[in-house]
């Protein structure tokens, strides 16, 4: 099988693993690693036996594959300059800063038989892989808090963090939006730091999500009411707990409620991540997060922070 030349843009601290994670697929050569900071993609591209470059132009037309890994107001630009040469591209979220400029990444990608995906880490993550699909939500809550992190205040919490669980939210309800209310505040910077949105499907589904980025605890939790179930996923330590009713009776005429709890080994969301996007690159399969999903979890999140003021 021919290798599938890749490269990473960006080698700071996330795309620093990405190129880590192309380096140990046995079916990718990590060609090169590509940052402003000559430094910076000089240190993580000698690690790897990579080329170091501060330049991504040179690459067009040259590689197979690429991930994005920059400031989001870059996405699109170099999104687009690698699609338009013929490159498949991971793109981290938000998949762009406008849902436009998403529109026209989409585009081209299908126009020229290209795989996009966006780089929504949580839909690797187990606990919500093992979820079912048997029943459609009711209601969902979720709450996505962490400590404050001077490395990702240039953007909202809402797309910082609360993006992850409305991606996620979307592709499970799988139903538009017909209204959201939203409220928050900024504390620390000049942005909002905890907000929460109230998300009203037409479908009749309820969803509550909470984010905030000055938390003193790390907490990702979802929880949602289905017509039969309850289910608890628990993202930071990886447990999938299930409530659902039996065939027994705990009292005359009530169903005794059954519960199973699954807890998942510490895995590599990232290395799963990159795995299926070459896979999806190999096969021609829709990745899991395609740009229109993408998309999606955008324009949902670009109302939410106009509702904010941001």
């Amino acid at each position: 099988m021919k290798k599938l030349k890749c490269a990473v843009i960006g080698a700071g601290y996330l795309g620093k693993f990405h190129a880590e994670k192309y380096a140990t697929l046995p079916d990718c050569e990590l060609t090169a690693v590509v940052d402003i900071n000559e430094a910076a993609a000089k240190e993580v591209a000698d690690k790897l036996g990579a080329k170091a470059l501060t330049e991504y132009k040179p690459l067009l037309g040259a590689i197979d594959a690429v991930s994005i890994v920059v400031p989001t107001t870059l996405h699109h630009a170099i999104s687009r300059d690698f699609l338009e040469a013929g490159a498949h591209v991971l793109v981290e979220k938000p998949i762009t800063v406008t849902v436009a400029e998403a529109d026209e990444l989409i585009a081209i990608a299908k126009e020229n038989g290209l795989i996009l995906q966006v780089g929504h880490l949580e839909r690797f993550n187990p606990a919500i892989l093992g979820l079912d699909n048997e029943e459609k939500p009711l209601f969902i809550e979720s709450h996505r808090l962490s400590p404050f992190n001077p490395r990702a205040n240039d953007v909202s919490v809402v797309l910082d963090l609360m993006i992850h669980d409305i991606d996620i939210i979307l592709a499970l309800v799988d139903s538009e939006v017909e209204r959201i209310d939203a409220s928050g505040t900024a504390v620390l910077t000049k942005g909002t730091d905890i907000a929460n949105a109230r998300l009203l499907f037409k479908n009749g589904c309820v969803a509550n999500v909470t984010a905030s980025r000055i938390s003193m605890k790390m907490e990702r939790k979802m929880r949602m009411f289905r017509p039969s179930s309850y289910v608890s996923v628990d993202f930071h330590q990886r447990i999938l707990t299930r409530h659902r009713t039996g065939k027994k009776e705990m009292f005359p005429g009530i169903p005794e409620i059954e519960t199973e709890e699954s807890t998942f080994e510490s895995g590599d969301a990232l290395l799963e991540e990159i795995k299926h996007f070459v896979n999806c690159i190999r096969t021609g399969k829709s990745p899991l997060v395609t740009g229109e999903a993408g998309k999606r979890a955008l324009a949902t999140a670009i109302q939410i922070t106009q509702l904010l003021g941001d």
